[in-house]
């Protein structure tokens, strides 16, 4: 099955095998949205194309370390009662495997203890470009895989996340390696 990645930052791409085709969007929602709708767009054909989206990963439990691939990913910072109450279906939930791991996506770079708390209630893990990747791929009609790994603990530990990535991205492309 042809593969196609995607990762926000070359530095989470980095051990990507090279016979691997790559997308590099950018951080947050939009630009991975975009990113990832232009390279699905730009395939001659999506017959049996699976998309992984890679990257590092905020921990919200203190429980959750190591690498994951979430089953449902939430768009976390869409205000979706509101949306809901006014007759729109805000499809902030999408369920994208069969793990219980859920995946918060946000704008929000969270290195913040409360905030962490808050989506600590929803999801295990939280990151900025899942969710996105996921939708851009549901609305092509073509399946997507999310594989993160726990970088940090969506804390003020977080601003070390720069010094953490090397870490997951050999993990990440370990994981590549054997499953793709």
């Amino acid at each position: 099955m042809p593969t196609l990645v995607i990762a926000a930052t070359a530095a989470e791409a980095a051990h990507v095998p090279p016979s691997l085709p790559l997308v590099i969007t950018g951080l947050g929602k939009t630009a991975a949205a975009v990113a990832t709708t232009r390279a699905l767009a730009a395939l001659e054909s999506l017959d049996d194309l699976m998309v992984v989206n890679i990257g590092t990963a905020g921990s919200l439990r203190d429980d959750v370390s190591g690498l994951y691939e979430p089953g449902v990913v939430l768009n976390h910072d869409i205000n979706a009662d509101i949306i809901r109450s006014l007759g729109y279906d805000a499809r902030e939930r999408l369920v994208v495997g069969e793990s219980s791991v859920v995946l918060a996506t946000g704008d929000v770079f969270v290195a913040d203890a409360t905030v962490r708390a808050r989506l600590g209630e929803r999801a295990h893990l939280v990151d900025m470009e899942g969710y996105a990747v996921a939708w851009a791929a549901h609305e092509f009609g073509v399946p997507v895989r999310l594989v993160k790994h726990v970088s940090d603990t969506a804390d003020e530990s977080s601003m070390e996340w720069p010094a953490m990535v090397a870490a997951s991205a050999v993990v990440l492309g370990d994981w590549l390696q054997r499953n793709c």
